[in-house]
């Protein structure tokens, strides 16, 4: 009969397109169809009459009589969660005649699904199988457990609730499908975790163990039908149910962080831790063997510590909110504990991700150049044979860019850490931080070193490099002071290990000294050039120089002297320029003494002194 994927379809295609008045009004259209295929539906502009009840030889001739059934009941579902839609926005909730109209609703929709458990249960006239009784049982206790909801029977409410659990459960074991996760980790966990604080349940319980201890047991037909299915769901061993975690035994009780040690309330952030730990012990277990080599591969591994980390997360994150939404004040020492679990869990997801990113580094977190091998495996044969490629610059250079990344991506996460509740107050931890900050920092300086140096700039490779010393040694006098917590066979995450500070630390000293020594090299040469591409002259010639390296008194003069082209001033004879003659022009004396004989005489001076007659 298939009841639950009828259901859930229905409410998946109307709801991923419209809102709970879209089906409703889907649903109407589906029940006026069924009708008329049943033959039951009142004709148009006729009077009203009662419809007939549907029976199991009805349901056993034709399931159009169970659908009938179904399409009743979730169209009062329907109309009620489109009333409580519409009232949730308002300040003052839903009260009044709404919300005994949305329970008259409710309860009209649970009646009619409990029916159709009473009819399908007459095997013998209905023809129905355990599972469709089951499935009936369980969608009918899932609409009376909303009905208890809504009237606040808490109570009822997680008996009903814990009922269509253990079904769906029961019933998953047996079928397959998400149809029953979703309908359990949507509708039906976040119910019974609020029925079941309201009860004053303690929060240490699972929902799992909430579920079986509100499971009615007095049923026993029930609870036969589920042993056939699932014969170990109902069982619970004494340890457990002094832990009240079934689905994990081992799952902590307590969490240490900076020397406060608190207790877990939730039964989910426990769960999660649990979840963490046996990820860990895994992620221990697929790096110490010799499958796991690659980068890439030895960062996968850490993806299941990485999940159950963050899932940890966020169910503190979703307890805190719980509390807030219940109006506990921050004082509250259950908030406190809270905060400091929080605190303790979100910096372990940080901690896995800086570990992820040290392993793609490569080894000693990618301080050696060729300290990130290729991500294709080759075989042994093929290594043999080969001889090892020299690699372009070109190639090393994009090898520094991505661990470049990974160095920022690392220095973002452990700065998000100062961020987190307390921290700020714990001047210990930060300088722990910030000593760890300056490794990376050194790492991600060296990296950039060494690309200018294979771009041939020997002055920015030395600053760089420099710097990362500095960098490296304030660091390592950090840490060799205050000493690390990280061992040695632990995978790697945020702590750093006392091997890989003392290797960089030297690595440094030796790269410093590399780089200075580049540097005087290049010098040497620029200055050999400079030199021998000028021709030295004589001392004597270079007085106006000051001689920066001392005079060179093997150079004071050219020997034996060279005949030298010296400049002088021209000299022009007036006697010889006199006489020069031009041709189609007399001569300058000649023509001098032409204007003097056209001149008239002068009379002459007669008698002394140019007296007398």
């Amino acid at each position: 009969m298939d009841i639950t994927n009828f259901v859930v379809s229905a409410r998946n295609q109307a709801l991923l397109y419209g809102d709970y008045a879209t089906y409703h009004r889907q649903l109407t259209q589906k029940l006026l169809n069924s009708r008329k295929r049943l033959k039951i539906s009142t004709k148009n502009r006729a009077k009203y009459s009662k419809k007939p009840t549907v029976t199991a030889a009805q349901i056993s001739q034709n399931h159009e009589a169970l659908h009938l059934l179904l399409l009743t009941a979730e169209r009062a579902w329907a109309q009620a969660m489109r009333y409580k839609a519409v009232h949730a926005t308002e300040t003052k909730g839903i009260a009044g005649r709404t919300r005994s109209h949305i329970i008259s609703r409710l309860d009209k929709g649970a009646r009619t699904a409990e029916y159709l458990v009473e009819i399908l249960s007459d095997t013998s006239a209905s023809g129905a199988s355990d599972t469709d009784i089951l499935e009936a049982r369980a969608y009918a206790s899932m609409l009376r457990g909303a009905t208890n909801f809504e009237q606040q029977k808490w109570e009822p409410c997680l008996r009903s609730y814990a009922t269509a659990r253990i079904i769906f459960n029961a019933l998953s074991a047996s079928m397959k499908g998400d149809i029953f996760k979703d309908l359990l980790s949507e509708t039906i966990d976040p119910s019974i975790r609020y029925a079941a604080y309201q009860s004053k349940v303690p929060r240490t319980l699972a929902i799992p163990t909430i579920s079986r201890k509100a499971f009615p047991s007095s049923d026993k037909s029930l609870v036969d039908k589920i042993n056939k299915l699932a014969p170990n769901l109902l069982q619970e061993s004494d340890s457990d149910a002094q832990k009240g975690q079934i689905d994990a035994p081992s799952a902590p009780q307590t969490i240490a962080w900076r020397g406060r040690e608190v207790k877990i309330e939730d039964a989910a952030i426990a769960l999660a831790l649990a979840s963490t730990d046996s990820a860990i012990a895994q992620l221990a277990e697929k790096l110490a063997s010799s499958d796991v080599t690659l980068p890439k591969e030895m960062a996968a591994a850490y993806d299941g510590v990485l999940i159950a980390s963050q899932d940890a997360a966020d169910a503190t994150k979703h307890a805190i909110d719980e509390l807030r939404e219940e109006g506990v004040s921050q004082s509250d020492p259950r908030v406190q504990s809270l905060q400091i679990t929080r605190t303790a869990v979100n910096y372990q997801t940080i901690s896995w991700r800086i570990g992820r990113n040290r392993v793609l580094s490569g080894e000693h977190d990618g301080a050696l150049l060729d300290s990130a091998p290729n991500t294709t495996r080759k075989s042994k044969k093929d290594a043999s044979s080969r001889k090892p490629k020299i690699e372009p610059p070109g190639r090393k250079i994009a090898r520094l860019k991505e661990k470049l990344v990974l160095y920022d991506s690392t220095l973002q996460s452990v700065d998000s850490i100062k961020e987190l509740p307390g921290v700020a107050a714990d001047e210990d931890l930060l300088q722990q931080l910030d000593a760890t900050a300056k490794y990376f920092q050194a790492l991600k300086s060296l990296s950039i070193a060494r690309s200018h140096s294979l771009s041939s700039q020997s002055l920015n490779a030395l600053a760089l490099t420099k710097h990362a010393f500095d960098q490296g040694q304030q660091s390592a006098a950090f840490f060799s002071k205050h000493g690390t917590s990280a061992l040695e066979s632990t995978p790697r995450n945020i702590d750093v290990r006392k091997a890989d500070i003392q290797f960089l630390h030297s690595l440094l000293r030796g790269e410093l000294q590399r780089c200075r020594a580049i540097v005087e090299i290049d010098n040497i040469r620029e200055k050999s050039k400079s030199t021998a591409s000028k021709v030295k002259a004589p001392l004597v010639d270079r007085l106006f120089e000051y001689p920066e390296e001392g005079a060179d008194l093997t150079n004071l003069v050219d020997y034996p002297p060279k005949v030298q082209p010296i400049p002088v001033k021209p000299l022009f004879f007036d006697a010889a320029w006199n006489y020069i003659d031009y041709p189609g022009k007399a001569p300058a004396a000649a023509a001098e003494s032409d204007e003097k004989s056209t001149e008239a005489p002068e009379p002459k001076k007669k008698g002394w002194f140019g007296f007398g007659r």
